[in-house]
């Protein structure tokens, strides 16, 4: 092979014998621009009276695999267009790896298929799915209340200090994200409610309205839905990590239960944690609704606090109370499930994280739209 700076290209030359010859000049390397074999392959089809192809490489200089291949692309061409192809004029070097590969036929069924499904076979996989899933989440769910079931006995095989540890990062550490949140959110449900009070001067209601929707709904449902995308994603990407170092598989080959060892700590941290931020949220959307009350309609904090106090039931702040116990231990099931199935790659923690996070909101939704049906039906 010579060391050129030459442009890849070809001419054609039509020889006797219906034979025509294609003439290879240049470097047929990878980082230059080479010619297109389908507008070779095409210029064939135009050319009914070739019936063999030869080739001159006389002018060629630099060469790789791209001209490898560009050469059994038009080899494959010309033999379904019956078209006989001489390699006589190439170099040896290239003459003998065409012939290589053409030594060993390709393996039939080698090649990956992808056969279209019916409408009916669509719908049908994707209840399996549904369903595979469904006894996933409920068998996890069975050996997670055993786990606890065995902590509640003082039987289960844990570590103290990994429970303090996971408390102070579900409660201390998530106060600033869960702070600024439920402010904003207590603004929010303000300002929406102001713009229809304001119509009938009913504003000062503002406050009772704030203090209802935080301590019954939002509150849980807000705190519920933040810790699923920072702490449930963080238990899976935990427990992912250890499913990849073969970790977990370490812990029970030395007898140890993965759902006690792991499992379960972190289900009583989020159990213990949960109530606390819940009432920590609604007294921090109680404050951004005074904010926006004071600033707007000079409704003093003090009017503002009355009439919180005075709508506000100690039952209003146990069903939202109620409901966080309930989310905490949803994102702890969705967060631990999606780690301990983790798969054995990098890419596979990834997913487990995400899957965490869509499994958390999307249980803690279904849960809360249950438990509010419970809550009207009782009266509550």
């Amino acid at each position: 092979m010579v060391n050129s700076d030459t442009a890849p290209t070809l001419n054609f030359r039509e020889l006797a014998g219906h034979r025509l010859e294609i003439v290879l000049v240049g470097d047929w390397v990878a980082d230059k621009q080479r010619p297109s074999a389908d507008e070779v392959l095409a210029m064939l089809v135009n050319e009914k009276a070739v019936r063999e192809l030869c080739f001159d490489a006389s002018g060629l200089g630099a060469w790789d695999s791209l001209l490898l291949t560009f050469l059994t692309k038009i080899e494959n061409g010309c033999k379904a267009m019956g078209i006989t192809v001489d390699r006589g004029g190439l170099p040896a070097g290239i003459h003998g790896m065409l012939k290589l590969a053409d030594a060993v036929p390709e393996l039939e069924g080698v090649r990956r298929q992808h056969p279209k499904s019916g409408l009916l076979e669509k719908v049908g996989l994707l209840g399996i799915a549904f369903w595979e899933e469904t006894v996933a989440i409920l068998a996890f769910i069975g050996e997670a209340a055993l786990g606890f079931g065995r902590f509640v006995l003082g039987k289960a095989n844990y570590r103290r200090v990994d429970l303090f540890l996971l408390v102070q990062e579900c409660g201390a550490n998530a106060f600033p994200i869960v702070s600024l949140i439920s402010f904003l959110v207590g603004m929010i449900l303000a300002f929406v409610g102001s713009a229809q009070l304001s119509k009938y001067g009913a504003q000062v209601y503002i406050a009772d309205m704030v203090g209802l929707g935080m301590s019954r709904e939002m509150g849980a449902l807000m705190t519920g839905i933040i810790m699923t995308g920072r702490t449930g994603a963080a238990f899976a990407a935990q427990l992912g990590s250890m499913q990849v170092n073969d970790e977990i598989d370490a812990l029970k080959t030395m007898g140890f239960s993965d759902i006690e060892f792991l499992v379960v700590p972190r289900m009583l941290a989020l159990i213990l944690m949960m109530p606390l931020l819940c009432v920590y949220a609604d007294l921090m959307g109680m404050a951004g609704g005074g904010l926006v009350s004071l600033y707007l309609y000079d409704i003093s904090i003090l009017e503002y606090s009355q009439h919180i106090l005075a709508r506000l039931r100690f039952q209003d702040f146990a069903v939202g109370v109620g409901k966080s116990v309930v989310y905490g231990v949803l994102v702890a099931l969705a967060g631990c499930m999606r780690g301990i199935q983790c798969g054995r790659s990098s890419q596979a923690v990834g997913m487990a994280a995400t899957s965490a996070v869509v499994t958390g909101i999307v249980m803690i939704v279904c849960a809360d739209a249950v438990m509010a049906m419970v809550v009207i039906t009782l009266h509550w």
